[in-house]
This record gives C-alpha cells, sequence and structure tokens, in this order.
C-alpha cells in the first residue's frame, strides 16, 4: 500500500514555538502542508498572517514535488522581535526542505505562463527569504513580520 500525503511520515506538532512536519513526496502534500499551516497558525493565534503563509508554503511544496521524489518538510518557528523592531511583534520562520541539492532558480514568467510565479511570489511577500544547503538537499526559506 503506497503512502498518501494525507498521512504525515514525521510530526513534531505545536510544541511550543516550533511545528514539524515531513510528507511523502505525493500530489496531496499541498493540500495537508496549507491546512496543517493554517490550523497551527489558527492555535497561535497568528490568524493576520495565515494566508499568506499558506500560499506560500503551497508554492514552495508545490516546487519541491515538481522536482523531488523524496520526503518534504515544513517547519515553522514563531520567534520574538528584536526590542529595535518598533511595530513588529515577532517574526514567523517558515522551512520547506527537499532531499534536492539544486537551490531553486527565481525566473521571470511570461503572462501565459502557468507556472514559475513561486519564487517571485515568495521575494514579494516576506520580509526576507533564501536558501541553505542541508545534510541532505536544500531548504528554502522565508520569514513573516508578525504584526503587534
Amino acid at each position: 500500500m503506497g503512502s498518501s500525503a494525507g498521512e504525515v511520515i514525521g510530526v513534531s506538532d505545536g510544541e511550543g514555538d516550533c511545528a514539524e512536519w515531513v510528507f511523502p513526496a505525493a500530489p496531496d502534500a499541498v493540500r495537508t502542508a496549507r491546512s496543517l499551516v493554517r490550523r497551527t497558525l489558527g492555535e497561535w493565534r497568528l490568524d493576520s498572517v495565515g494566508d499568506i503563509a499558506a500560499l506560500l508554503v503551497s508554492e514552495l511544496v508545490t516546487n519541491a514535488l515538481r522536482h523531488a521524489t523524496g520526503p518534504i518538510g515544513v517547519r515553522l518557528v514563531r520567534s520574538p522581535a528584536a526590542p529595535a523592531a518598533a511595530g513588529v511583534d515577532g517574526v514567523l520562520l517558515v522551512e520547506v526542505s527537499d532531499p534536492l541539492p539544486d537551490p531553486p532558480r527565481e525566473r521571470v514568467a511570461r503572462p501565459d505562463d502557468e507556472d514559475g510565479r513561486g519564487l517571485q511570489l515568495v521575494a514579494s511577500a516576506a520580509r526576507r527569504w533564501g536558501t541553505r544547503p542541508g545534510e541532505a538537499g536544500k531548504t528554502v526559506w522565508f520569514e513573516l513580520a508578525l504584526p503587534r
């Protein structure tokens, strides 16, 4: 019996200020990841960033699925703001990991292209974003400012 992304491979769900999940590389991973991100942010009373976080996670998990065959990790970390950050109550760090070492390439999508906008969307909506190599593969991350 094959595994579907509706079943999560590994989970450390909502322990304090960090939640993480590992999904099989299956088509419903996107929907499951989006739903878990929304639910967790709701539990953390961060509904104000729930829609954009879920959208950006959807884009990054879709990118990972397009190229990776192994498990995809999603991690949320909530941290308080530095004292100098006026008007910001903290930062939400979101990470999406996959087993492919190649960093994603941002490209310019033409108006009639059906894909190619994921990283453009992340770059325009997130406070900061980037990629880093992992032990096996890479992690694409972004930060969202949490309003006071």
